[in-house]
């Protein structure tokens, strides 16, 4: 629907982007197929295209009606719509509580609802324009640093050399370690110990023994990442030449159950600009094994 005419374009005013069409087929559950991950059903063809839909954001009660801008690596809530709350919550209600989030799609009669009162029509304080808030990421670890004094660890000794698993397999790794997963092991406990390598660029997990890069490269490809390890390795990234992508167990280690201020379920220490990370195992029969921080859980897509 082209709304460059129309109601809902007049409510943005100067917040309406240049050119609007509602994807209403776009569900909050396809979002990190399409956007964060060049495996997803839909293939966007460049980083500056742009989507926009409706969706429902139950975080906090009561559940509120969000129209949303998304693109390769950009998310931007562009109005709260004040549909009548027993329509949001009804729609809700249908849809159960998620396992892994509490962000909704939209169903037919709110879509009714948004088409005429505003897309069509309806009094612009329906809209409540949402302002851009550049916030800073912090780089503040809040872990112990890698010279102080530590609590004895049960060490635990992981695959490091990539192989190809099933999803079966991969249940079977997190059950056998404990680790968490909000879909095949939400109930898993396995307790990290990560400490600050006082570098900026890195932390270390002791019962893994590994080190870990604390950001990471933009959102591209599997072959595209072998070069960004490559060139890691080749100026010595935080003086070592040794990176590579983390196996699943290795990766799992960092997943817990405690979504952290950036909206991740990992540790703060790490960057919101990841919220899933390529991994070096493959799946059978095909595709690739990724890690999934935002939603807590591993998932397998082409990877290309």
């Amino acid at each position: 629907m082209d709304l460059n005419k129309t109601g809902l374009r007049e409510k943005l005013g100067a917040n309406a982007p240049a050119e609007i069409s509602i994807a209403w087929d776009i569900t909050p559950a396809d979002t990190f197929g399409i956007f964060e991950s060049w495996g997803g059903k839909v293939r966007v063809r460049n980083k500056h295209e742009r989507y926009y839909y409706f969706y429902i954001d139950a975080w906090t009660e009561p559940a509120r009606l969000f129209f949303m801008e998304r693109g390769i690596k950009f998310a931007r809530i562009l109005a709260q719509i004040l549909a009548p709350q027993e329509k949001i919550d009804a729609c809700v209600a249908r849809q159960g509580k998620g396992l892994l989030d509490k962000s909704y799609a939209i169903n037919n009669e709110l879509r009714k609802w948004l088409t005429v009162n505003i897309l069509e029509g309806g009094s612009p304080s329906l809209v409540l324009l949402c302002e851009d808030e550049e916030e800073v990421e912090s780089l503040i670890t809040g872990l112990p640093n890698w010279n102080a004094s530590h609590p004895a660890q049960d060490k635990v000794d992981l695959r490091r050399q990539p192989t190809f698993l099933s999803e079966e397999e991969v249940t079977t790794i997190l059950q056998k370690f404990q680790f968490y997963d909000s879909q095949r092991n939400p109930h898993g406990d396995f307790k990290a110990y990560l400490v600050d390598n006082g570098d900026d660029l890195t932390v270390s997990e002791l019962r893994s023994g590994v080190m870990w890069q604390r950001g990471g490269c933009d959102i591209t490809n599997h072959r595209n990442v072998a070069s960004y390890v490559q060139g890691l390795n080749q100026r010595k990234f935080a003086g070592h030449d040794d990176w590579r992508l983390p196996t699943i167990e290795e990766a799992l280690v960092l997943l817990g159950p405690e979504r952290n201020a950036k909206g991740l379920l990992i540790a703060p220490a790490f960057s919101q600009d990841q919220p899933f990370i390529f991994l070096a195992d493959e799946r059978k029969p095909g595709g690739y094994w990724f890690i999934d921080f935002k939603q807590g859980t591993v998932f397998w897509a082409s990877g290309t």
